[in-house]
């Protein structure tokens, strides 16, 4: 590994934020002059940050120009980091370490490098986006073991944000990798109640109109102590608790306040929610949901998967039509990752199918995966439903999925899970037009060989 240079700290940062970051603290002093003094330091972290877009830079600069591209990326974290430890530890990796006594500076640090790396990198005069992803981790500082157990959680952070595409940070004594299930539990009922909890929302684009028609609400932990809890940790603990109800509920009030806010700014886009199974056999819920959207006038969605309805299918086909009687549109989520029955499909008044990103990130390199895609597409359009290709990375599989008929795309190639605000901006860029008319152009060939098989 080779230790990059130390860098100056802070770009845009505020006195309070460089404070927490560094470990010193602002005292005033006579006359109004701020002494910094040092602070006791009570918190060792470790950021990793991975080039996720490597390969596909690598395919377009080449081997020796991507190999370097990474000093690049340690260099604007150098402007952004002040005291921080810079180690390139590979091609598209790097360590961060530093220590502070708050263990809020992680999460400043964090947001700091999300929005230094969200500029692109002109590179041999070309301007290049390169998405980096985050893994941290958060300890006391004691002694070696320690820090044995900090890459540890580091590296658990790394593989939970790769599946999430959200930066994310782990406590390492919350005992993050062993979660008290009974506590966190505690803790959901009072997040639900005191904001912890946030909405980001992924865009889907509509192949053919080459337009955003909707998005999808993602909830989020932000834990008082624990820094970001994943929905994997959390959704089953709130079905388990029956706190899925209120935290359902105050998904479906926050995106019928957003989406309000984004009609105000001219964007009149559906919401879709994802709806646990065990909620749709509770007739209660079903009233409130109900009293909520027509009082409301919300343009809203739900995600339903087919194994949920499985566990009461009269009860939740019955309920689902409900819904959709009051405008709601029911999308099947997840289709192919479990049970798929020909029968439930047939009697969900879904008029969306959106097919697991399992079969869509191998689209272009696998020779079974097509095939499955291509007559889950038919078979969709058969039921009159739209489909939804889940798990969209690059413009290879836009293409072929384009030429096989589906309707919209989802995923990173478009836009990472997104705040309110952000989304607000990113609609307004309107990149993704130009993601969306670049289907057609480069691809012609690969339309032309799928058409002829």
């Amino acid at each position: 590994m080779r230790q990059f240079p130390q860098s100056h700290f802070v770009n845009g940062a505020s006195q309070s934020e460089s404070a927490a970051l560094s470990g010193t603290v602002a005292m005033s002093g006579v006359g109004g002059v701020s002494t910094i003094l040092p602070r006791p330091v009570a918190w060792q972290f470790l950021i990793l940050a991975e080039i996720e877009n490597f390969g596909v830079l690598r395919r377009h600069l080449g081997r020796p120009r991507a190999d370097t591209m990474i000093v690049d990326v340690a260099a604007r974290i150098g402007t952004v980091l002040s005291d921080a430890r810079i180690v390139i530890a590979g091609r598209d990796m790097i360590e961060i370490a530093f220590e502070s006594e708050a263990r809020l500076a992680l999460d400043v640090a964090i947001a700091a490098l999300e929005a230094a790396l969200d500029q692109p990198f002109d590179i041999d005069g070309e301007s290049h986006r390169i998405h980096v992803q985050f893994g941290a981790a958060a300890g006391a500082t004691i002694g070696d073991r320690d820090e044995v157990h900090l890459i540890e959680e580091a590296e658990r952070a790394l593989a939970d944000a790769r599946s999430e595409r959200v930066a994310v940070a782990r406590d390492v004594n919350a005992g993050a990798a062993s979660i008290d299930r009974a506590q966190l539990a505690s803790d959901l009922t009072i997040a639900i109640d005191t904001e912890e909890l946030f909405l980001q929302y992924q865009p889907k684009v509509h192949l053919r109109r080459q337009e955003i028609t909707s998005v999808e609400a993602l909830v989020r932990w932000k834990h008082a102590t624990r820094g970001l809890v994943l929905p994997g940790d959390f959704i089953p603990i709130a079905e388990e608790s029956r706190d899925i109800i209120a935290l359902t509920l105050w998904t479906i009030r926050r995106s019928i306040r957003d989406q309000k806010t984004l009609v105000a700014h001219g964007h009149d886009l559906r919401i879709f929610i994802n709806i646990a199974g065990v909620l749709l056999a509770d007739a209660r819920f079903v009233r409130t949901v109900c009293a909520l959207v027509e009082a409301s006038g919300a343009r809203l969605g739900f995600e339903i998967t087919e194994t949920s309805v499985i566990r009461d299918p009269e009860s939740a086909i019955a309920n689902l039509k409900i819904f959709a009687d009051i405008g709601i549109v029911i999308a099947i989520d997840d289709y192919g990752a479990g049970l798929s029955s020909l029968a439930y499909l047939k009697q969900l008044p879904a008029r969306e199918l959106k097919i697991d990103k399992l079969f869509v990130t191998q689209l272009t390199s696998s020779n079974r995966d097509p095939l499955i895609v291509r007559s889950t597409i038919d078979l969709a359009h058969a039921l009159e439903m739209e489909v939804v290709a889940e798990g969209v990375e690059t413009q290879a599989a836009m293409a072929l999925l384009s030429v096989m008929g589906c309707d919209m795309i989802q995923g990173f190639l478009i836009s990472r899970p997104i705040n309110l605000d952000a989304l607000i901006h990113f609609l307004a860029d309107e990149k993704h037009l130009a993601i969306a008319a670049d289907v057609r152009a480069p691809f012609n060939r690969l339309a032309t060989v799928w058409k002829r098989g």
